[in-house]
């Protein structure tokens, strides 16, 4: 099969995962991603030895999760770009590219003149892409941010998980949590800005901030306060169920392990949820009878499905309930997740060879087509096609030596 993206170079000046993690779905998708790197450090994140308290990598291995994700499938070209004799190289990439990435901040742009500008007047077809905080206009323009930062706390993820009387803030379930949603909102704004320039020939200008993909996805609540005009009411969710049904929410097993039910129409899964359970005798209780005595007597149901849920563990729990039409889910931790039988069928867990020859597995991106799984690719070493790409631009060995002596490139 053809990938969709096959025949498209992406040209990437950037680090850390939010902007790279789009350079690997557009991989992903069958695009020739360049990534460009310091010269001699390379992507910052490759520094990282600990992430979260969580040793990045095994000892003795090259496998670098923290890497491979936001990066498989992509070549790596070590180049000095504030070297003038790393200029010549530059362009020739920037020549050959449909798309130039980049989540440098305005200034370290302009020093290295990899602005709009300076990218344009080398190729003027050349879609440019900028992930950044806070957006390319106001005043932080220029201010750097993090998923933690413009995504998790100024995008109202973290006021809206944290109870209202906790002694600290809830964090983000995962590292790069909201970089991950930001790559694949890049990914999706290139594929658009492709189809532009296929049909009208202009290029675009895509930007992508940390703070707009946090406000998209608390956008419901967003909206709400700005139609109500200020701050929302503080709601304390009952322990079990919500105010007016008690077949939604976290309800936990007999051995510790939680179910999340989400039946959003509890006149219509409850009887079915209590012929399950084994207590069919609670469809016809007058507290429960119909949907609206149902849901003014929540809560006292909600207590009751709480102490079933508690009376067996889980493996139970989990067969009776596929039993039936109504909708749940088991509260899932990352091993588990990486074990999913539906992710497993559908290709979603995909296999890589690191560089060491070791097969390892790593979470696809989840758009496929044509019902194929992506084939993955690792992530490259550190600068380890300079030279492959570098000859491909017509560079012979001389200058390639040349190039070298001056540190122009790795």
């Amino acid at each position: 099969m053809r990938r969709p993206m096959e025949g498209v170079r992406v040209l990437e000046v950037a680090q850390f995962t939010f902007v790279p993690s789009a350079g690997a779905v557009l991989a992903d998708w069958g695009a020739d991603v360049i990534k460009i790197e310091h010269a001699e450090h390379g992507d910052a994140q490759r520094g990282l030895v600990r992430v979260l308290g969580y040793a990045a990598t095994s000892e003795g291995s090259s496998f670098f999760p923290i890497m491979e994700g936001p990066n498989r499938g992509k070549r790596s070209v070590g180049l000095a770009l504030e070297k003038p004799a790393a200029r010549r190289v530059l362009d020739e990439l920037i020549r050959a590219s449909d798309v130039f990435l980049t989540n440098f901040l305005p200034d370290a742009r302009a020093r290295l003149r990899i602005d709009v500008e300076d990218v344009r007047a080398v190729n003027p077809d050349i879609i440019y892409v900028r992930g950044s905080g806070f957006g390319p206009r106001g005043a932080e323009a220029g201010k750097g941010g993090y998923d933690s930062t413009a995504f998790w706390a100024r995008g109202g993820s973290a006021a809206g998980v944290t109870p209202p009387d906790a002694d600290r803030m809830t964090r983000m379930p995962a590292g790069a949590y909201g970089d991950a949603m930001g790559g694949m909102t890049i990914a999706g704004g290139i594929a658009a800005a492709l189809y532009a320039r296929a049909t009208t020939g202009e290029p675009s200008v895509v930007d992508v901030s940390l703070l707009g993909v946090g406000a998209w996805a608390t956008q419901f609540t967003v909206n709400l306060a700005l139609m109500t005009g200020g701050p929302l009411p503080v709601k304390v969710p009952p322990k079990h169920g919500s105010a007016t049904n008690p077949l939604i929410g976290a309800y936990r097993t007999a051995d510790g392990r939680w179910i999340e039910l989400s039946m959003l129409q509890p006149g219509r899964y409850w009887a079915e949820f209590c012929k399950l359970a084994g207590r069919e005798e609670l469809a016809g209780d007058e507290r429960f009878d119909s949907t609206e005595k149902l849901m003014a007597h929540a809560s006292e149901a909600a207590g009751i499905v709480a102490a079933l849920i508690a009376s067996r563990p889980f493996e139970e729990w989990a067969e009776i309930l596929s039993r039936g039409e109504g909708q749940w889910a088991a509260v899932q931790n990352a091993w588990e997740v990486g074990q999913d039988p539906s992710l497993r069928a559908n290709g979603l867990i995909a296999q890589v060879v690191d560089a060491d020859g070791t097969d390892r597995e790593l979470v696809a991106s989840p758009v496929q087509f044509d019902e194929i799984p992506v084939t993955l690719t690792r992530a490259p070493q550190f600068a380890e096609h300079t030279d492959e790409v570098l000859r491909s631009l017509g560079l012979g060995e001389d200058e390639l030596i040349a190039l070298k002596i001056e540190g122009a490139v790795t």
